[in-house]
Order: structure tokens, then C-alpha cells, then sequence
């Protein structure tokens, strides 16, 4: 499937969300007081392995499928191995945003969404990250990037609609987690590897050996048995690179920085709910970047690419906890 990107134009002002704050602002104050949260030292360097490693293989596989085609062969696949570790660090951060349709948004576009981000950095002591939302119905967010630094922040249309100042707060805050904890780069590496896997496998699929003839429109068998195997293939990278750990610190970081952790609980019910009804039309490589998986509620091959643990098991941790 390819996805091409809308024009990055900010909405319009009849669009923007600003939700109205009572008096003593007491939807914006946490059940607890917040604090500078503890990233996860050791997550941060097992995700760096990780990522090294991912790369890695995906050079060495090119050089291997190249080397197949004599000396000549080695060299062009060492050369599309090392463009495409460079980019997959440098450029699958613009991938998961292409793929999602987000637009960058300002302050005076969605005022409640900037400043609580800024507030949340503040205290966590990160940079503030790029901020963005798509087009989707279902509620939803997620983080990308490949460090704080270079950090960026997406939720939908949906998210926004759904949920109160409080929620989005804690929601933004367990975004921020993944920031600090370097789940970032993994995340997005892996969702580009997985893709371009994809791509790779239907174009296989396209070629005259592989593909239908002139007069059947019908792919040919070699050509259903490569597609056959993409989705196992892809459901397995992303399952070796992340850990459905993952979700379960990041809910935990979050609560500690939002200070607010049955508000997390609180949004993940209501996500989990709403996305089940209406699955979001994504790349299923793409579905481990989201807060709750988006393709929960299709069909039951997606499966497959369940990166994340079960919302009920979230949320009882959540509640255990606070």
C-alpha cells in the first residue's frame, strides 16, 4: 500500500480544540504531586543493542542477497545496505509520520495541547518535541524520533475529541516516556524495516516470474506464496525488536511524570473501547508505534502484529499502583 503525505498545511482556526478551564484550573491538577520521572537507565541501553542490531542485520542481509549475483552483486547489495541503515536512523521518524498523515500544529492551533506538553518536558526535563496530528477518527497517539532531541509527538483528531484535559495529560505524559526511554528509535526502525520488507515482497510479486500472466489478473502461486509469507516475516522482526514490556514502563513513567495515574487508566478504557469499533487504516508494520493498537478491532490475522499487552492487564497495573 503506498501512502503519500497531505500537504503539511496547519488546520484551520475554526478547527482548533482549546478546552474551557474552570476556575483553579483543577482538571489540569494531578491526583499526586508529580515528579521527575526515572527512565530506565537499562531500557535505554537494551533498546540501543537493539537498534544496532536491527541494522546491522539488515546490512549484512543485503549483503548476502547480493553476493548471490557474484562480486558485482556483494558490492551493490554492501551499498544498498549501508543507504538503507542510514535511512532507517535518520529518516524513519519522516516514515511514521508520512504514514500516519500528520500535519505539524502550533501553539495557536491547539493552545491545550502545547502547553501541557511543554509543562510535561519541563519537569521531566526533556527537550520539546516537534508536535503533530492526523486526520484519524480513532483516538490514538504516539511518539517517534531517534532521540529526545529529535523528538516528535502525534495524536489524532479522535484523541483529541475524546478525552478530558486530564487524560490527554496523562496520555501525553506516557508519550514522553517513550521519549526518555529511548523506545523511540527502536520503534521506528523496526516499523521501517518491517515496511520496507513489505514493499520488497509485493514488488517481488510484481515481477513477470513471479506474477500473473498477461491474461490473468490473479497473482501467480510463487507470487501468493511470497505474500503468504510477508506478514510472519514482519509480525517476527517486530516481535524480536520490541517487547511488549515496553508499554507497561512507559505506563508507569507516565504516571510518575503526570502525577495521575488512574487518569491513564481512565484513557486507556476509553481508547481501547472506541478502537475496538473502529480500527484505524494503517500499515500493520506501523501498529506498534500507537498508544493502544490500532488495528485491534479488524481482522483476526492482525493478530500477528500484536506488539502490545493487553489494555485490561495495563490498566490493572495502573490501578495497583497508584
Amino acid at each position: 500500500m503506498t501512502t503519500t503525505l497531505r500537504s503539511p498545511v496547519r488546520p484551520p482556526q475554526s478547527q482548533t480544540r482549546a478546552w474551557p478551564q474552570p476556575a483553579g484550573d483543577h482538571l489540569f491538577t494531578p491526583r499526586r504531586r508529580a515528579g521527575r520521572p526515572s527512565f530506565s537507565a537499562l531500557r535505554r541501553s537494551w533498546n540501543g543493542i537493539k537498534t544496532a542490531v536491527l541494522l546491522a542485520g539488515l546490512g549484512g542481509l543485503l549483503v548476502l542477497l547480493g553476493a548471490q549475483f557474484g562480486q558485482v552483486g556483494a558490492v551493490v547489495g554492501l551499498l544498498l545496505g549501508l543507504a538503507a541503515v542510514a535511512g532507517s536512523y535518520w529518516y524513519s521518524d519522516r516514515l511514521a509520520l508520512m504514514a500516519a498523515r500528520a500535519v505539524p500544529v502550533g501553539p495557536d492551533d491547539f493552545p491545550t495541547y502545547h502547553r501541557i506538553v511543554r509543562e510535561l518536558t519541563a519537569e521531566a526535563g526533556l527537550p520539546m518535541p516537534r508536535l503533530y496530528v492526523t486526520p484519524d477518527a480513532q483516538p490514538n497517539a504516539f511518539a517517534t524520533g531517534r532521540n529526545p532531541r529529535h523528538a516528535a509527538v502525534a495524536v489524532t483528531r479522535g484523541l483529541l475529541d475524546l478525552l478530558d484535559a486530564r487524560e490527554l495529560r496523562a496520555v501525553l505524559a506516557h508519550e514522553l516516556a517513550h521519549v526518555g526511554n529511548r523506545d523511540i528509535l527502536i520503534t521506528s526502525v523496526a516499523a521501517a524495516l518491517a515496511t520496507g520488507i513489505s514493499f520488497l515482497a509485493n514488488l517481488v510479486g510484481m515481477l513477470p516470474f513471479f506474477g500473473s500472466s498477461e491474461d490473468d489478473e490473479d497473482p501467480g502461486p510463487l507470487a501468493a506464496m511470497v505474500a503468504l509469507l510477508v506478514a510472519p516475516i514482519a509480525a517476527a522482526l517486530l516481535q524480536l525488536a520490541l517487547s511488549r514490556s515496553r508499554e507497561f514502563e512507559a505506563d508507569r513513567t507516565g504516571a510518575e511524570l503526570s502525577g495521575d495515574g488512574p487518569a491513564l487508566a481512565s484513557a486507556l478504557a476509553k481508547i481501547d473501547r472506541v478502537a475496538r469499533r473502529l480500527p484505524m487504516p494503517v500499515e500493520p508494520a506501523q501498529a506498534s508505534k500507537y498508544l493502544v493498537h490500532p488495528l485491534a478491532g479488524g481482522a483476526s490475522w492482525t493478530a500477528l502484529f500484536m506488539t502490545h499487552p493487553p489494555v485490561e492487564k495495563r490498566i490493572a497495573r495502573l490501578v495497583d499502583h497508584r
